[in-house]
């Protein structure tokens, strides 16, 4: 499921390519993806509007809309949104759901195999309301290690459900959770309220640099994952634990671990280092 490095690849990628440019025309072959409008609505509301920018919230990659709207995809397992050069046109086997005709002959299409992911309109009153239940951005420049502990150590849950909690911090998932403990040197399952002053402070620490190094290589791919020109993320290749369960730790050579027993993800842990 894409995180924060893989939606803010996406939605920078979408504001380089297609930030200026006007909404021309709209079709929706799958509704079941459409969340607070309907496929008559969101033409409606949407074509003749330029997309001023793409940003991302959280998982979410948002387009600000000049007439107030937004659009907020969340491209949870299989979702990807695309950039034709040209007009596109359906072709079989293919699983876009939603094609939106730009006024430069250009096309942006969100295409989801399992259509888990969801496309959702939102004006700007129903937008402030949705995104006051996130929780701050672990790479912004005003989010603070004191401010992290605060919203950690709140909790009895295990560290890792907690660090994934996005009412308490905004866009960690899966993949980076791991990765962050391990180098944290925190056991996953730990009370999240039973680690010390320090261990916070490394954790906040240690999280933001995974992410920072994840969203430089454009994210991870592991299956479906894909940038707007249908490009991978080089992340999974630098990762420590995520994806190497029974292979040597690379810092003690302990074998590491794996349990699905936290939020039924993947857990996968050194059973020296993360004491």
């Amino acid at each position: 499921m894409p995180e924060l490095p893989e939606v803010e690849t996406i939605a920078r990628d979408l504001n380089a390519a297609v930030a200026g440019v006007a909404i021309v025309g709209v079709r929706v072959f799958r509704s079941d993806v459409l969340r607070e409008c309907s496929p008559r609505s969101l033409g409606t509301r949407t074509r003749g509007a330029t997309i001023d920018r793409w940003w991302r919230r959280a998982k979410h990659a948002v387009a600000d809309l000049s007439n107030g709207e937004r659009i907020v995809i969340s491209p949870r397992f299989t979702g990807a949104v695309l950039i034709e050069s040209g007009a596109w046109t359906a072709g079989r086997g293919d699983y876009t759901t939603i094609a939106f005709a730009l006024a430069d002959g250009r096309a942006m299409r969100y295409r989801d195999v399992r259509r888990l992911g969801t496309v959702t309109l939102m004006a700007p009153a129903r937008f402030a309301e949705w995104e006051a239940t996130l929780g701050p951005e672990p790479l912004g420049r005003w989010y603070t290690a004191e401010l992290f502990t605060h919203a950690m150590r709140a909790s009895r849950r295990a560290i890792k459900t907690v660090l994934m909690d996005q009412r308490r911090v905004a866009g960690i998932g899966n993949i980076y959770a791991n990765e962050a403990l391990w180098r944290a040197k925190i056991r996953p399952s730990r009370r999240a309220s039973a680690l010390t002053r320090a261990e916070y402070a490394l954790l906040f620490k240690e999280s933001r640099a995974v992410l920072t190094i994840a969203v430089k290589q454009r994210g991870t791919s592991f299956r479906d994952y894909q940038d707007p020109f249908g490009g991978r993320g080089g992340f999974l290749g630098l990762a420590k634990v995520y994806g190497r369960a029974g292979e040597p730790c690379v810092r003690c050579r302990t074998t590491l671990r794996s349990t699905h027993a936290i939020e039924n993800r993947i857990t996968v842990w050194c059973p020296k280092c993360q004491r």
